[in-house]
C-alpha cells in the first residue's frame, strides 16, 4: 500500500512546468511541496547521470519530465531516473508525460517502418514505472500498448473554460474547426462543451508534408473559427487551413491546440498568417522566441496536473477532472467570473 504523500522529481525536460506544478500542490496541501532534490546531468561523451539526494525509501514517486526535444535525452533521462529510483526502494513510481514523444507513431503507414509508441510504452514499462499520466494523447488506442494503467487526460475542458472567458460576447457566433478527419472526436468535445456547431477541413496530401488541397466541410460564413487539435509542429498545415476558411467567409480563426512543438519557421509562420490568436499548453517548455510571440498565448496544465497527482496518490478519481464541476474551481483564480 502506497503513502498518502506523492513526492516530485523532474528531469531536464520541462522543469518550469514542474516547478509550478509543486507551487500548485503546496496551494492544495497548505504546506510546501518541493521537487526532490537530484541532480540529472551528462557525461562528457553524452551520457546521462542520475543522483537522487533524498531518501525515497517507500515513497511514492511522480516523475514530471515530457519527451519533448531533444526527445531522445528526455526520454533516456525519464527511463534512467525510474531505474535510480526503483534501485532507491520507491513504493511506486508514476510517469507524469506532459508532452507523449513518439505518439505520432501509432501505427505502420507503410512497409518496413516501426511502430516506435509501442516501443517507448515497453521500455518505459521494463524501467519500473508502474503508472503513467498524459495529456492528449496523439492516438488514443497508445494506452493499450502498455500494460500498465495509463491516465490520459484532456486540454478541452481548459480550453472551454478559456473560450467562455475569452469570447463570452461571441458565443453565438462560434464554430469549431477540426483540421483533418481524424481529430473529429477531438473537435466535438470542446464544441460540445460550449455548445457550438462542428465544421471539419478535410485536407489531402500529395505527398508526406505537403497538403495538396483543403475542403471545407461545414457553413464557416461569419463565423468566428476555433481550429482545435493536439499538436502543432512547423504549423504549416495550420496556416492554410486559416487561409482556407477566411477564403470561405469566415470572420475571424483562431487556434486552439494542446502541444506547441512549434519546431522550424512555426512561430514566424504563425505570427504572419492570418490568424488572431494560436493558444497552446505549457506542456513543453517555452522558448524566448515563443514568450516573446504577439499572436501566441499560453494556458497552464499545472492546476490540472497537481490535481490528478494527488487523486492518483489518494486513490480517487482523475476522471472527475473532466468535469467542469470539478475543474472549474481549480481554475477559478484564472477564469473568475
Amino acid at each position: 500500500m502506497t503513502p498518502s504523500e506523492p513526492k516530485l522529481i523532474s528531469g531536464n525536460a520541462n522543469r518550469p512546468l514542474a516547478d509550478r506544478v509543486a507551487r500548485r500542490m503546496s496551494m492544495h496541501r497548505g504546506r510546501k511541496v518541493g521537487l526532490v532534490d537530484a541532480r540529472v546531468e551528462r557525461f562528457n561523451d553524452g551520457e546521462i547521470f542520475v543522483e537522487v539526494f533524498e531518501n525515497v525509501r517507500g515513497e511514492d514517486m511522480f516523475i514530471i519530465q515530457s519527451t519533448s526535444n531533444p526527445a531522445n535525452d528526455n526520454l533516456m533521462e525519464l527511463l534512467i531516473i525510474s531505474d535510480a529510483l526503483r534501485r532507491s526502494s520507491a513504493a511506486r513510481i508514476t510517469a507524469v508525460i506532459p508532452y507523449f514523444g513518439y505518439a505520432r507513431q501509432d501505427r505502420r503507414s507503410k512497409a518496413r517502418t516501426p511502430i516506435t509508441a509501442k516501443l517507448v510504452s515497453n521500455m518505459i514499462v521494463e524501467a519500473g514505472i508502474e503508472r503513467v499520466l498524459t495529456l492528449d494523447l496523439h492516438a488514443t488506442q497508445i494506452q493499450g500498448f502498455f500494460d500498465i494503467p495509463v491516465d490520459n487526460l484532456y486540454a478541452s475542458p481548459v480550453f472551454a473554460l478559456d473560450v467562455k472567458h475569452n469570447f463570452k460576447d461571441q458565443m453565438d457566433e462560434i464554430m469549431v474547426v477540426s483540421p483533418d478527419v481524424g481529430g473529429v472526436a477531438r473537435a466535438r468535445d470542446l464544441a460540445k462543451r460550449i455548445g457550438a456547431p462542428l465544421s471539419i477541413v478535410d485536407k489531402r496530401r500529395g505527398k508526406p508534408g505537403e497538403v495538396a488541397e483543403m475542403t471545407v466541410i461545414g457553413d464557416v460564413k461569419d463565423r468566428t473559427c476555433l481550429i482545435v487539435d493536439d499538436i502543432v509542429d512547423t504549423a504549416g498545415t495550420l496556416c492554410k487551413a486559416a487561409e482556407v476558411l477566411m477564403a470561405h467567409g469566415a470572420k475571424e480563426v483562431h487556434a486552439y491546440i494542446t502541444h506547441g512543438v512549434l519546431s522550424g519557421p512555426a512561430i514566424e509562420r504563425v505570427n504572419a498568417s492570418v490568424m488572431k490568436h494560436l493558444v497552446i499548453t505549457d506542456t513543453i517548455e517555452a522558448t524566448k522566441a515563443l514568450l516573446a510571440a504577439e499572436k501566441i498565448r499560453i494556458v497552464p496544465t499545472a492546476p490540472m496536473f497537481a490535481q490528478a497527482i494527488l487523486n492518483t496518490s489518494n486513490g480517487t478519481s482523475v476522471s472527475s477532472l473532466f468535469d467542469h464541476e470539478t475543474l472549474g474551481p481549480i481554475y477559478e483564480g484564472m477564469y473568475s467570473g
